[in-house]
């Protein structure tokens, strides 16, 4: 008989007992430093609500198909209500004893309403219990993620439509290529943005799958009805094999590549805006609301936000890897790899939400365009070189004999220090007689914008237009759910 100090008593709140979540197969506790490593009760409670919601409907089902009394899964409910109580007013703080969040609702229920509670686990395991929790608590967070990318676009948006005339320097290669209108750069994030919330909708129907009832890995033979709690607790459709359903987190590494897109494309924004806030290039001001200074250098304004933006990109990429990593040799169904996935996704969406409100304020009110600055940058290169190709084409020059005569037109005007624009129209003339007195209008930056018609470029009316659809396709930014 073991007493309350021997080594088969001690720890026995996680091992084996009346009280334990393992069988009476067990004799000792674990070790100290292995029930702290076995241990997930210090990140996994940020499951409790699912749990609690979870377990909710698998009482009620389980009243209803008659395995316990209508009175009982009452009980059962209400018993639960009660923990969700207690964790509202902070007064729900299982310890390690408890090893997960499923252990220590179970204990805790059993404590509030006696031993009626241990009925709660009937035809269900930790395995897809933890499963589904996983799934309910990602389902509201990528609702989360989305409203914050409409938010994001929002702020994009806001800033397009006050910079449709506003010029800026287009680049490939990092080289200055051709003007464009600021709206027509912003607006490419937009749809970036865009992509993002598709990419997201689509994880979320295949998050949206319920594993409960696959039991361990086996199903069950309690006589349980799956497609009642699937359908309580909010999800399209069930796991139509046990072994998939318990093993599967596909949805975890699917949703974790669609937030590393997701940093991708404000890594990509957060340095243009550090590029176009340096000195050289000056093409943003700072606000106070979104930079800080130097300790040392008191003329320093720096670019926090976007740099943490930047850097914290690689949080995200890494805990991709992290997961993919995870599953690749797992043979099936569950292997405790699996406790690794949560804390890996919960700093995935952490990260994602921190990253895209940061950006969104930085939109809103951290950066303030200088049209003045961008004007001078437009004018000041030779990013119009390609219009005096086209120039020559809509006189029937053929494009490649265009192209070359260009070329070495821009050549010979830096030896000498000049922009196409200051060059006098004998020397146009001296280079083909297709040129005449037109060609300064049709290589003045503003033109160079207006000219590019064609549907999806930057000219004014149809960046005007596209301004005009994306302002109808974005929703209102709805509430959050309190």
């Amino acid at each position: 008989m073991a007493t309350e100090s021997s080594p088969s008593a001690r720890g026995r709140g996680v091992s084996g007992g009346a009280d334990g979540s393992w069988s009476d197969r067990f004799e000792e506790g674990l070790h100290p430093a292995i029930e702290r490593f076995n241990a997930s009760i210090g990140f996994d409670i940020a499951l409790l609500p699912q749990d609690l919601d979870g377990s909710v409907a698998h009482a009620r089902m389980l009243g209803r198909c008659g395995v316990i009394t209508t009175a009982e899964a009452e009980r059962l409910i209400e018993g639960l209500e009660l923990v969700r109580a207690e964790a509202a007013a902070g007064g729900f703080n299982p310890g390690l004893e408890a090893e997960d969040v499923h252990f220590a609702v179970e204990r805790r229920l059993i404590a509030l309403i006696g031993p009626l509670g241990k009925k709660l686990h009937t035809g269900r395991s930790r395995n897809d219990q933890v499963g589904t929790d996983l799934r309910l608590w990602l389902r509201q967070k990528i609702d989360g993620l989305d409203r914050a990318l409409l938010r994001f676009q929002h702020a994009l948006l806001a800033q397009a439509e006050q910079h449709v005339d506003t010029l800026i320097p287009g680049y490939t290669h990092l080289q200055r290529a051709q003007p464009l209108s600021l709206a027509h750069h912003l607006l490419a994030y937009v749809e970036m943005a865009a992509r993002d919330r598709q990419r997201l909708g689509d994880v979320r129907r295949r998050v949206n799958i319920c594993p409960l009832g696959a039991a361990a890995l086996a199903g069950t033979p309690v006589p349980i009805d799956r497609r009642q709690t699937a359908a309580e607790l909010g999800f399209e459709a069930i796991y139509a094999n046990s072994l998939d359903a318990v093993s599967d987190r596909d949805f975890a590494v699917e949703f974790s590549a669609a937030a590393s897109l997701i940093l991708a494309h404000l890594s990509r924004l957060a340095e243009e805006v550090i590029l176009w806030a340096s000195e050289e290039f000056g093409f943003v001001a700072l606000t106070d609301r979104c930079a800080t200074g130097s300790s040392l250098m008191p003329q320093k304004k720096n670019p926090d936000v976007p740099e943490l933006v930047r850097g914290k990109a690689g949080r995200v990429f890494g805990h991709l890897q992290a997961l993919l990593t995870m599953i690749k040799g797992l043979p099936l169904a569950y292997n405790k790899d699996f406790q690794e996935d949560k804390e890996a996704l919960f700093d995935v969406v952490r990260t994602t939400e921190d990253c895209l409100e940061a950006m969104a304020i930085l939109l809103e009110e951290g950066i303030r365009f200088r049209p003045e600055r961008l004007e001078q940058a437009v004018a000041a290169d030779f990013s119009n070189a390609t219009d005096v190709a086209d120039y020559l084409v809509a006189r029937d020059v053929p494009f490649r004999e265009a192209y070359q005569l260009v070329g070495g037109l821009v050549k010979r005007c830096l030896a000498e220090g000049l922009l196409l624009r200051e060059l006098p129209l004998e020397r146009w003339q001296a280079l083909h007689p297709a040129f005449e007195a037109d060609v300064y209008a049709a290589i003045e930056p503003r033109q160079v914008v207006r000219a590019r018609r064609s549907e999806g470029g930057t000219g004014f009316d149809r960046v005007r237009e596209q301004l005009a659809l994306m302002r109808q396709r974005l929703d209102p930014i709805p509430a959050e759910n309190p």
